[in-house]
């Protein structure tokens, strides 16, 4: 009988030892795979071209020149007892310019603004000529064509008090604006506008405010 190789014996132990650990262990197919990271959000589109132009129009608005309505008072000049208010306020179509006044003479007096906030002048001369930037005759409100400033006639009752509505197109209250009535004056005539050349014969200035903020 022949003796076994040596190297038969090894062999056999390994063989018997890899039966015991169920041969080469396989990779686990079922193992989840790492999820993939997101995706980088493409700014591009059309929400943030969106927010884009939000942003660029409130910027727009917060530097827009302010035009909040206005309200100022009209003080007696050439030793009239006049006194009153005028409120300007900015719409779609223009200035809205509102004025009431108490103890004036009845009757209607010619309105008008006027180049200068200035009314510190007991005649009220201190405001200076008629406002008017686009260089056009004086006229009533009827005519298109006419100084900024003319506001037409404002109408006084016996009691002494007196209103007037009108909208002026193409004026506004914008700071520094050549058709502003901003840093303007007011005044009322003593006598009626009759539309007549250079300012409408109103006479003296009895009342006087300055339109400022």
């Amino acid at each position: 009988m022949k003796t076994a190789r040596p190297y038969n014996i090894l062999t056999l132990m390994s063989l018997l030892l890899l039966g015991a650990c169920g041969g080469p262990q396989k990779a686990d197919s079922a193992m989840p795979a790492t999820p993939a990271a997101p995706a980088a959000s493409d700014n591009s589109g059309p929400s943030s071209a969106a927010s884009s132009t939000s942003a660029t129009a409130a910027s727009a608005d917060s530097t827009a020149p302010q035009q909040d309505p206005l309200t100022v008072t009209i003080e007696p000049r050439s030793n009239s007892k006049l006194k009153g208010t005028a409120h300007f306020e900015p719409t779609a179509h223009g200035v809205k310019v509102t004025i009431d006044v108490t103890d004036a003479p009845s009757g209607k007096h010619g309105a008008h603004i006027h180049q200068m906030a200035d009314c510190s002048s007991k005649d009220a001369k201190s405001a200076g000529d008629h406002f008017n930037p686009e260089s056009h005759e004086h006229g009533l409100p009827m005519v298109e064509a006419r100084h900024l400033g003319d506001l037409g006639n404002l109408e006084v009752g016996k009691d002494g008090k007196g209103h007037l509505e009108i909208t002026i197109a193409s004026a506004n209250l914008k700071p520094g604006d050549k058709m502003s009535f901003l840093d303007r004056g007011i005044i009322i005539h003593e006598k009626v506008d009759d539309g007549g050349q250079p300012t409408g014969n109103a006479g003296a200035r009895i009342g006087c405010g300055e339109i400022k903020r």
